[in-house]
């Protein structure tokens, strides 16, 4: 699935920007924070949407059904 390629892609850049923020010396804890916060949100959303793309792809739902997968999810 190209999908599933287009989010390990996404996540292997959020890994090098949160990356880039932490070892940036100049910022302070607070301005690092204010910086990674939203790039962390993004990062779990992608990571989430991954699993679950990647459930669907083992675990195609039957037809005529719905797929159900948030009751698999753990939170």
């Amino acid at each position: 699935m190209k999908s599933i390629t287009s989010l390990n892609d996404a996540l292997s850049a959020l890994d090098k920007a949160l990356d880039i923020v932490l070892l940036d010396t100049k910022l302070s804890l607070q301005e690092k924070d204010n910086r990674m916060l939203p790039l962390l949100r993004q990062k779990k959303v992608l990571a989430q949407t991954l699993e679950d793309l990647t459930y669907l792809k083992e675990h195609p739902p039957t037809p005529d059904q719905p797929c159900g997968i948030s009751k698999y999810r753990d939170s």
